[in-house]
């Protein structure tokens, strides 16, 4: 949508019941009333209820539950995050259109889609993409050695987990991408890099929430380990605005990481950790490590104290929560 349209949608939201005349906005933007009717033609069309009265103006009654990248900026506080958004209806995997630009978009860029077919998680397993939910890709380009890229899958929890405990739920972290409320995993996190000589060019952070996801379209096999924001809150959740509020978030805290010492976001994640004190197994492509997950480390690994007591760093691998 090109920026005339934003700013009428702008406009019309900003006036709330009042209507606004095809002459204010066109004076507005420097267009004619006749250029102000196309638009505003071409923006129903996308599913926007807006009324039109001859002589008084128009006003917009309601907005399309959808992701547009209009909606989105309209309020977005951030400096950075979500300035240039690309939006599409179904897409195979927004991370895979990400890696794909992140060489010539700014950093800053969101991919976003309201469903994806090929959806990934860590380790190659697919992650199950319906309606209702929050499926983006955010393109970074911090300038970091590459052992300190998986410090940003935590940077990304902990923002994830803030944002959705501003909404009244419990929402604690699983080491290492998974945020969870009342155990159920509610969100996923995929960090994928693009790397020359041990330095990052560029990172590409995929963010799944099961927004407005209904229970009964999860899969059988992770009907029971899965939740959605509507499911624990037992209303739909605003997705425009928990974008836009997960966008500041996560801007916040990427300049922390920026700016300050790793060990303060690191001792917040720990608040915030739901694995820190668990019995866990951790699979990972060379061994099997078993043990209690005592703490993080500096470069975002799970600290595990195995019966011998001894401690093993576990940068990447799937964790498991051991039942006792």
């Amino acid at each position: 949508m090109n920026d005339n349209k934003t700013e009428i949608i702008r406009i019309l939201k900003a006036a709330g019941n009042k209507a606004v005349s095809g002459q204010e906005i066109g004076a507005k933007l420097g267009i004619t009333r006749a250029m102000v009717w196309k638009y505003v033609r071409d923006i129903k069309k996308e599913g926007y209820d807006i009324q039109s009265s001859p002589k008084i103006g128009y006003t917009l009654l309601s907005t399309p539950d959808m992701l547009y990248p209009e909606q989105i900026k309209i309020g977005l506080e951030t400096g950075l995050f979500g300035k240039e958004i690309l939006y599409y209806d179904e897409v195979e995997s927004t991370n895979s259109i990400a890696k794909d630009i992140a060489a010539r978009y700014p950093e800053g860029t969101i991919v976003i889609a309201e469903t994806q077919k090929k959806g990934r998680g860590r380790l190659g397993s697919e992650w199950q993409s319906t309606p209702g939910g929050i499926w983006f890709s955010l393109i970074l380009k911090p300038s970091i050695p590459l052992e300190y890229a998986p410090r940003i899958t935590l940077v990304a929890g902990l923002a994830v987990t803030k944002t959705l405990r501003r909404l009244g739920v419990d929402a604690r972290i699983k080491w290492p991408n998974d945020v969870l409320i009342n155990g159920k995993k509610v969100c996923g996190i995929l960090t994928e890099v693009d790397a020359e000589v041990e330095k990052v060019d560029y990172l590409v952070l995929g963010i799944g929430i099961n927004a407005n996801v209904r229970l009964k379209d999860f899969r059988e096999e992770v009907k029971e380990s899965s939740t959605s924001l509507e499911a624990e809150l037992g209303k739909p959740v605003n997705r425009i605005e928990l974008i836009k509020d997960l966008l500041y978030e996560l801007e916040q805290q990427y300049i922390k990481f920026k700016t300050q010492q790793f060990s303060n976001i690191v001792s917040e994640w720990i608040s915030l950790s739901d694995t820190i004190g668990k019995e866990v197994t951790v699979t990972t492509p060379m061994k099997i490590i078993e043990g209690k997950a005592v703490g993080i480390t500096e470069k975002g690994a799970l600290l595990v104290k195995t019966k011998s007591n001894a401690k093993e760093e576990v940068i990447a691998g799937r964790c498991r929560y051991v039942k006792t």
